[in-house]
């Protein structure tokens, strides 16, 4: 297949990166200053799999016909990159990549249904400005239909990543989709403080914190009859058993668990939007929660306030400290502190 990669964050990076070191004819879609400094030096990829060096043929838009075109930007970003290439995207298959649950019906509504095939992506990455990528973490790449059953084009495309990912054909991939919200809750408290996962879960503060947001969370998708996936290697009760337990048995337990993710310092997708000054996807992870507990009149008054924090950072460009969060918290929500910390 000749593919093209629509973005080059940490994830669209890594895809194209690894794609073109097998050979795969791969055309790279990202942003001026990217296109200059990947033609300059290439693109460094450090972490998981050691250290490469990959040079990679960049454009400002797709400008010619590809078989399959992996959309690697934000959600609040497909617009955009759509518009700039629609010409060339009206073929071939698209594979979105986004977190949360709103860029499937967003493509659709942009493309047609009948091209449009989700993944969810459980492989982890840091993009550094703007030649460069961690790879903390391998994981899974998940493929499947957002609508009906998978068909032979989904099979097609899984076969053809496993030439350099761990890729599974998975069906009720939009319930999975959800259940990826819960898992990317984690990102959102180390946007707040500015630190790595690993330094903002030695926190034991911040770890019951995280585990009161998920617990919400939980409550709400059951109140609405949204039902959770489990996902290969993933399994989501283990997760809601944590938030079941008492704060002072899980948080322990929760902080071991985020500080072993990576040998390097991983920085959620939020916390790399917000320094890099632009719009962070949290209306698409703990916002959609709020969202939807808002439309549906159910309270949430964790995730709805941890949201305006972040904006309120995402503004101000200046980060909490771990006392200012859980105060903030605490008095916004109307909670005892003593309810968390």
């Amino acid at each position: 297949m000749k593919v093209a990669v629509i973005g080059l964050g940490a994830i669209g990076a890594l895809v194209a990166g690894y794609l073109k070191s097998k050979g795969v004819p791969v055309i790279a879609v990202g942003r001026p200053e990217q296109k200059k400094a990947i033609e300059k030096e290439g693109l460094i990829i450090e972490g998981a799999r050691g250290r490469s060096l990959v040079y990679l043929d960049v454009k400002l838009r797709l400008e010619e016909k590809v078989d399959l075109a992996i959309i690697a930007v934000k959600t609040q970003d497909i617009r955009n990159a759509i518009d700039s290439s629609r010409e060339f995207l009206t073929g071939p298959v698209i594979l979105s990549t986004q977190n949360g649950v709103r860029a499937d019906k967003l493509l659709e509504l942009m493309l047609g249904p009948e091209n449009i095939i989700s993944s969810i992506v459980m492989f982890g990455g840091t993009y550094v400005p703007f030649n460069k990528v961690v790879h903390n973490f391998e994981g899974n790449w998940l493929i499947g239909r957002p609508q009906g059953q998978n068909d032979a084009k989904v099979k097609e495309v899984a076969e053809f990543l496993k030439i350099a990912f761990n890729t599974f054909e998975v069906d009720n991939i939009s319930a999975m989709k959800w259940t990826k919200v819960f898992v990317n809750f984690s990102n959102t408290l180390p946007a707040l403080v500015g630190k790595s996962m690993q330094e903002t879960y030695a926190n034991l503060d911040m770890c019951k914190l995280s585990l009161g947001l998920l617990k919400e969370g939980f409550e709400i998708v059951d109140k609405l009859g949204i039902a959770l996936a489990n996902m290969p290697d993933f399994d989501i009760e283990k997760l809601k058993g944590l938030t079941r337990m008492p704060l002072d048995d899980a948080a322990p337990i929760y902080s071991g668990i985020m500080t072993n993710l990576s040998k390097e310092p991983l920085y959620g997708s939020i916390l790399q939007s917000i320094k890099r000054s632009r719009v962070s996807e949290i209306d698409f992870i703990n916002g959609e929660v709020s969202n939807q507990a808002r439309l549906n009149n159910i309270e949430a008054r964790l995730n709805t306030r941890v949201t305006e924090l972040v904006h309120h950072v995402e503004a101000a460009k200046k980060f909490l400290t771990f006392a200012e969060v859980c105060e903030e918290m605490a008095k916004s929500t109307q909670l005892m502190k003593e309810d968390f910390f």
